[in-house]
Order: structure tokens, then sequence, then C-alpha cells
């Protein structure tokens, strides 16, 4: 069955957030890298297939207390908020193993560059980003600089000093595609310079990690097979996944959840080499959106557009896994379909697209009728129709 319930996560308070494991056959470890002193370095969170190690550590799912303060700011507008949040879900961890040993593969792993939404950060995709790695995949989450992130920040060269890059919302007086478009231009050059990093470590040259974690990129040195690289996103990061592939030849292909279409120009359209695996949500797509995504598809015929009935936007991110009151509270009205099993449907879809596309040797096919629509919860290329779940 491609959409049967998964096992159910765990979380470190009763009734918040429990974010479910990956339901793949490998365990899954996770790392923080930054690169470099200035803010055209790099910042990420790596999810990787590792080793199982007794007494492993969970990272915490918030990873510091400024970024409820962005969240409260980006998201609510509200940043008195940030307390509650603090109280509510900073404690929460993530089901993985903190700088866990990583399992090495002769033939290497795929690599996904992964890019947030619109006031999120690297780690609000932990469900999805644990999910493709326990399946046998390298997953990188940035951190955009462009200010889109809720908040971020980069350590300078001198010691101890940090300098934080917050949310910023469209300037007054300035025209709202003009803004968002130098960012997404600015956010597909982060996905590629993500991508000349696991390049430059393939080839031996040795990257320092200036968060000085315990876990050491080296390792990735022949555990990568960088032939099989896509690059996916959520919302903003969804369309960033798009213009990614007019940037850069390596990206195979991508798959944008959601997209926010609208930063992108229309001279790009004819552009989009390769093929998009566009999965949306029911209640954020508009008429111009999803024409947008046609002119694509009709570029490629291996690109395709499917809808997951009963979810909104939020249910491709990790705040799916609230619990409803919570979830109510902050985003209002709540997708119908059970967040693990939206998660099942859009990872498996994902999945068996990344296998077409990448020539991966998996069994992915099996979640192929995802792709074409069928599946009950899915549809092809149709977002207007009401649920019926």
């Amino acid at each position: 069955d491609p959409v049967s319930l998964p096992r159910l996560g765990r979380g470190s308070m009763p009734g918040m957030l429990a974010l479910p494991p990956g339901q793949g056959p490998h365990q899954v470890g996770c790392t923080d890298v930054m690169v470099g002193h200035t803010r055209q370095g790099l910042f990420l969170r790596l999810f990787y297939p590792c080793l199982p190690r007794a007494g492993a550590t969970e990272p915490l799912w918030i990873p510091r207390s400024e970024y409820c303060g962005g969240m409260a700011d980006a998201t609510l507008g509200r940043r008195w908020c940030s307390v509650l949040l603090s109280i509510a879900i900073g404690s929460c961890k993530v089901p993985v193993s903190w700088n866990g040993p990583f399992k090495p593969r002769s033939s290497g792993y795929p690599l996904i560059i992964f890019s947030h939404g619109l006031g999120a950060f690297r780690t609000l995709y932990s469900s999805i980003c644990s999910e493709l790695a326990s399946w046998g995949f390298v997953v990188a989450a940035l951190e955009h600089r462009d200010r889109s992130a809720a908040t971020t920040y980069f350590r300078t060269a001198e010691p101890g000093t940090e300098e934080w890059i917050p949310f910023q919302r469209v300037p007054q007086g300035q025209k709202e595609f003009y803004f968002r478009n130098k960012q997404v231009h600015q956010r597909a050059r982060e996905c590629v310079r993500a991508l000349r990093l696991f390049q430059g470590i393939a080839g031996g040259r040795s990257v320092p990690n200036i968060l000085h974690q315990d876990w050491d990129l080296s390792v990735l040195k022949g555990n990568l097979d960088l032939t099989k690289v896509a690059v996916m996103g959520h919302s903003f990061g969804g369309v960033t996944a798009v213009l990614a592939l007019v940037k850069e030849p390596s990206f195979r292909c991508a798959v944008a959840l959601d997209a926010w279409m609208f930063p992108l120009e229309n001279v790009l359209y004819p552009e989009v080499p390769k093929p998009v695996l566009f999965i949306n949500t029911e209640k954020f797509q508009t008429p111009e959106s999803i024409a947008r995504m046609k002119r694509l598809s009709s570029r490629n015929s291996q690109t395709r557009i499917v809808t997951v009935l009963g979810t909104v936007h939020e249910d491709q991110t990790d705040l799916a896994f609230l619990p409803g009151k919570l979830f109510s509270l902050i985003f209002g009205r709540r997708g119908t379909l059970d967040p693990h099993k939206a998660l099942a449907i859009t990872t498996r879809a994902a999945l068996a697209f990344l296998q077409r596309h990448l020539k991966l040797e998996e069994e992915f096919g099996r979640w192929d009728e995802l792709l074409e629509g069928v599946g009950g919860s899915v549809v092809a290329d149709a977002p207007f129709c009401r649920s019926h779940l």
C-alpha cells in the first residue's frame, strides 16, 4: 500500500511536537555545517544514513532560542509570542542521531539540496529530510541568508562573535516582485554553492566546519554519487529549486513542494531544462501559479503536477505535527488528512520521481502511481478539486 500509515513518532514533551522517525531501512544521523566567516559562506543541516550507536543523543528541533523570536516575528508578526513558543516547543527533539557515525556506501549516496520556505529555517523540514535520508539519501537542508529565513547567523573571523541576519519584510515603496526576485536568485546561487561544497569534499578538498562539530566532513569522500543530485524545496524554496535547475546543469531534477511561483521572471520559464515534480497542497495554489507550472510541464514531458487532497500549506513542514489546538492557534484551519499519511504520500511520490530521473537502483518505482495522481488522496494537475476525505 503506497500510503499505509507509518509508525508514530515521539516528542520530548507529551502533547507537544512529536516528529516521526524515518520509515526507510537506514537509521538517520544529523549534523550542522557552517563554512566561511561571512554571509557569503554556507549554513546547512546535513541528514544522512548512519550506523546505529548506543546512547545516541537527539538534537533540539529549535536549535537556539533566537529562532523562536524569529518565528514569532516572521510567521505570526507577534514578537511577544516568542516566550510562548519557547515554552511550547523549545525542548522538542528530532528523532535522529546527533553527529551519529556515517554509514559508508561504496557506490555512493545520491544528494539532495533542500531549500526552506519564507520565514522558515534549516530545521523546520526535519521530518521530510530525515525520511529521505532513511531511504538512502544525503540531504543538505540550507539556511538561506537572503533575509527570508526567520533568522540566521554566521560566525565572524573574530573568535566567539556572531552576526545575526533577521527576517526582512518587503520594504515600503518597493514592488514585492523585484524584492523577492532578487532573493530567489540569491537562494538558487546558495543551492549551487552547496553543491560545489560537496563536489569539493568528494574531490578531496579539506573543508573546515567552523561550528567544530565532532563530525568530520571528509567521511563523505567516496560516499557520495554526485552524478545523482537533485534540488528540492518548499514554497519559496520550491521556486528556488526550479531556478537552481536553470543555474546548474549538475542538478538532474527538482521536487517543488507547494511552490510559490510568483518571484520567478517569465523569461526563465522556457529555460528550465530538467523535469520538475510539483507536489501541491489543496488550499495554497492560485490559478496563476498553476498556469505557470503548466507552462513548465509543456516544456518537459517528464514534469508532473500533483495535488494532495485534504492538506494545507504547512502540512509539508514539521509544523503539521503540532497538536491540533496549537496548530489552529498559529495557522488557522488545518488539513483533514492525517499528517503522517500526508508525509508518506509526499515522500513516496518524491522517491518515485527521484528513482526515475536520478536512475536509482532502488524499488521506489512501486510508488509510481502517485506521480500520475492515482491513489485516493492524490490527484494529477487539479488544484481546485474539493477534498473527499
